[in-house]
């Protein structure tokens, strides 16, 4: 028995995937984080986690799980978010390091970061259309960059792992 994919714009090769070195089964899009931190700031927004996310961050930090939900939490409509904090370029995810390598914005938490933070860009409000792809490129200078073609199928399984 088969199974019937539905075909999504990005499926199709083309100026997001087809650049001059895309080869002809090339499907998907470029992404290539370059550490500019925009993911991570702006507006005043939310990092919702998992109970399991929230353990792998404590101990990533060291530090037992109630004095990371008390330190490096707080409550929104949404439930539970990562905090926060006021820089000039918005709102820092206060696990955003501006400081340990010049030019570039680094997680502190790079490998325990949750899935919402893992799975950017292919969140369902930016691969709703092509349009939206290109809106989130303006403040993402990675978006539809870097030499590898992410396939069709794992930006699909990216999508479908948080609420975006």
């Amino acid at each position: 028995m088969s199974r019937t994919v539905h075909l999504e714009w990005f499926d199709k090769q083309g100026p997001r995937a087809g650049q001059r070195d895309a080869l002809a089964h090339d499907r998907g899009l470029r992404f290539r984080c370059t550490q500019c931190g925009s993911c991570c700031t702006g507006p005043s927004g939310y990092v919702k986690f998992t109970d399991d996310e929230a353990v792998s961050m404590a101990a990533t930090l060291g530090v037992p799980i109630d004095e990371f939900m008390r330190t490096y939490t707080h409550e929104t409509p949404m439930g539970r978010s990562l905090t926060e904090r006021k820089t000039e370029h918005g709102y820092d995810c206060v696990f955003l390091d501006r400081e340990t390598v010049p030019g570039k914005a680094v997680c502190g938490l790079y490998d325990a970061r949750p899935a919402q933070c893992r799975t950017w860009p292919f969140w369902k409000t930016n691969l709703s259309s092509e349009h939206a792809w290109r809106r989130a490129a303006i403040d993402c200078p990675g978006i539809d960059r870097g030499q590898r073609v992410v396939p069709s199928d794992e930006i699909r399984r990216q999508r479908d792992i948080v609420e975006m």
